[in-house]
């Protein structure tokens, strides 16, 4: 198997006419790219999300199509964990603190005993309920898929998400975009969350009414955000949310490392042997399985 190497959009365009596999991040795949690509039978997206390509009018129907989905729970845990703990502790007002050398003290909120609701139970959410466990938390699931998973107390279905949301700490989605997904979390969800409630989106934007969190916000209906995807990415410069003291803004970095070629690699190399091999069967994370006539 030979390999062309494109640093940029550019390049990619001029060396795919032959390729009959792409291997790229899923936002990065466009028609014109597709369109340059006759002969392509196989797009192995290094990307968990592949919601964006189902938008591409130049996807052929018979192109297989995997993705790199379980191999992000370690950083989108930690960036969860991220917002949780500077967030319910008011890091940002610490760091004011330090700037203008102002020795301030008050009581600290602790993760420990507190209930996290998870929405969307698969891989990621299983590495984040273990480390929430870890940290002497509860951990409830939100699923119409499954009844039960590691580490998570319980998992009710999403007709029982508002029940489910009284009774978190932290609401975290992480629920893929979808027709039904859109505005899952909508304004009866969000009130339903404590005044100390703490909402992190690590999802997709739309899966979230941000209107209506903008006003819980501001409203004071909830104590903080962790937001790291928006409706509008880049999220817009005359957004709200950009000034809330109480939200912590990210720009979709959750899904990224340091060590992603390592976490990706092995995944990617056994989808390219059982490619080459015939063993289209025995591939992971097979989105769309290319079959003629699909």
């Amino acid at each position: 198997m030979t390999f062309e190497v494109a640093r940029n959009v550019d390049e990619a365009l001029n060396r795919c006419a032959a390729a009959e596999v792409l291997l790229a991040m899923a936002h990065e795949v466009t028609d014109e790219l597709l369109n340059r690509m006759p002969r392509l039978r196989y797009l192995c997206a290094l990307s968990a999300g592949t919601d964006r390509l189902e938008t591409l009018t130049a996807l052929r129907p018979d192109v297989r199509v995997t993705s790199s989905r379980g191999i992000h729970g370690p950083q989108m845990s930690e960036l969860a964990f991220l917002s949780m703990i500077t967030l319910s502790r008011d890091f940002a007002r610490m760091q004011r603190n330090q700037q203008k050398h102002v020795w301030e003290r008050w009581p600290q909120k602790l993760l420990y005993g507190k209930t996290s609701v998870i929405a969307g139970i698969g891989p990621i959410a299983e590495d984040l309920a273990a480390r929430c466990v870890a940290f002497g938390m509860r951990v409830i699931g939100v699923s119409d898929a499954r009844e039960s998973a590691p580490h998570f107390e319980k998992l009710v279905p999403r007709a029982r998400l508002q029940d489910a949301a009284s009774a978190a700490d932290f609401l975290i989605v992480l629920v893929p975009l979808s027709a039904q997904t859109r505005h899952l979390i909508d304004e009866g969800v969000l009130a339903a969350m404590k005044p100390s409630g703490i909402f992190i989106n690590l999802a997709r934007g739309p899966v979230v009414d941000e209107q209506a969190l903008i006003r819980c916000l501001r409203d004071g209906r909830l104590a903080g955000a962790g937001l790291d995807v928006f409706e509008a990415e880049p999220l817009p410069a005359d957004s709200p949310l950009w000034d809330m003291p109480n939200v912590n803004i990210t720009p979709r970095i959750g899904g990224m490392s340091d060590v992603y070629c390592d976490q990706v690699l092995p995944l990617v190399v056994h989808n390219l042997h059982c490619f080459a091999q015939g063993r289209l069967t025995q591939m992971k994370n097979i989105v769309r399985d290319g079959a003629p006539g699909r």
